[in-house]
């Protein structure tokens, strides 16, 4: 029995009707002007990973592999993975990353559980061309704990092309957007991200020598950024034509040590990553759904508002991801 004539037309409809509204978002962005003082100031430096900043020249981000080291894994073109997020708040210095799932060393009053998922597509290219790839972290019931704040909501962070945007949902703290700019500069990593991280020999003997690890600590405050793959490459759950590659264990990193969050070290577990693309509706859609064309500034932070700030007498106290100096 076929579907009745209205039954497409109703899909078409939304389907243009949605497309409409991604040219308005885009459109309307790009007619505004930019805030020239307060993109500076929300533009964090990553070691290369997602922003150039203080990587002149390029080679100074970028760390050789030496002798008798492993040759770097890259990401798939577009891969989806779920994720166990462990916020570790005791004995972290006794026991560091890369840890396994549960953590090996350290007992259940040592951090807490939360889950999330990630979303990459390096082919996709935003409709202002401003950059290009897309990616998409979503934190359930528990959002990434690198703020001078509670992250007890959910929240997402979508990076497309240079551009990222801060998502929150209906569990956000009173008074905040659902949609705020994080960065104008902000790119999802490249296949080859891992250059900009030099290969750790001693964490990589972690979980029995399985993996191998790539981190640094960013700048004078030595704030932990790595990343964890499998030494092995393995066939993909969902491709079984794709050749087999080192599958990325862990995301591993410092959080914000104070609390709230009470994040010294933060550890992202993935699970069930495969090289299936994601849905634009689920994804990068929601951006131009929940986001003004012209979002207002996150003020994640200290510092990233200083007007609001000085209203309400905020003083940074610990180290944190947007003080990074290389």
């Amino acid at each position: 029995m076929k579907a009745p004539p209205f039954f497409y037309s109703a899909r078409v409809m939304a389907s243009i009707a949605a497309m409409i509204l991604v040219s308005l978002f885009y459109a309307c962005a790009q007619a505004e002007p930019i805030d020239e003082d307060a993109a500076s100031r929300h533009v964090y430096a990553t070691g290369g990973v997602h922003n150039e900043k203080n990587c002149e020249p390029p080679h100074r981000c970028v760390f050789p592999r030496k002798p008798g080291e492993p040759v770097d894994p890259a990401f798939p073109a577009f891969w989806t993975s779920e994720w166990t997020m462990y916020r570790v708040f005791n004995n972290e210095d006794k026991f560091p990353p890369p840890y396994s799932s549960p953590p090996k060393g350290l007992s259940t009053s040592d951090y807490e559980v939360s889950y999330g998922a990630s979303y990459y597509d390096s082919t996709y290219t935003p409709k202002d061309g401003d950059g290009h790839g897309a990616m998409m972290e979503h934190y359930e019931k528990r959002c990434l704990p690198i703020f001078p704040s509670s992250n007890k909501y959910s929240c997402s962070f979508v990076s497309l092309g240079n551009k990222a945007y801060f998502l929150r949902y209906a569990d956000r703290p009173p008074g905040t957007p659902a949609c705020c700019q994080f960065s104008l500069q902000n790119h999802p990593p490249e296949r080859d991200f891992i250059k900009h991280l030099p290969y750790n020999a001693e964490q990589s003997s972690h979980l029995d020598g399985s993996i191998d690890a790539y981190s640094r600590l960013m700048s004078l405050q030595k704030i932990l950024f790595g990343y964890a793959f499998e030494k092995l490459p393995r066939p993909d759950i969902v491709d079984k034509t794709a050749p087999p590659y080192r599958h990325p264990q862990s995301f591993f990193f410092a959080g914000y040590p104070l609390d709230p969050p009470d994040a010294p070290i933060v550890s992202q577990n993935y699970r069930n990553f495969r090289m299936e693309k994601p849905n634009p509706i689920y994804t990068w859609d929601q951006v131009p759904l929940m986001c003004p064309p012209v979002p207002v500034w996150c003020c994640l932070f200290t510092g990233d508002c200083p007007v609001k700030e000085k209203e309400s007498e905020v003083q940074p106290v610990a180290a944190q991801w947007n003080n990074i100096q290389q």
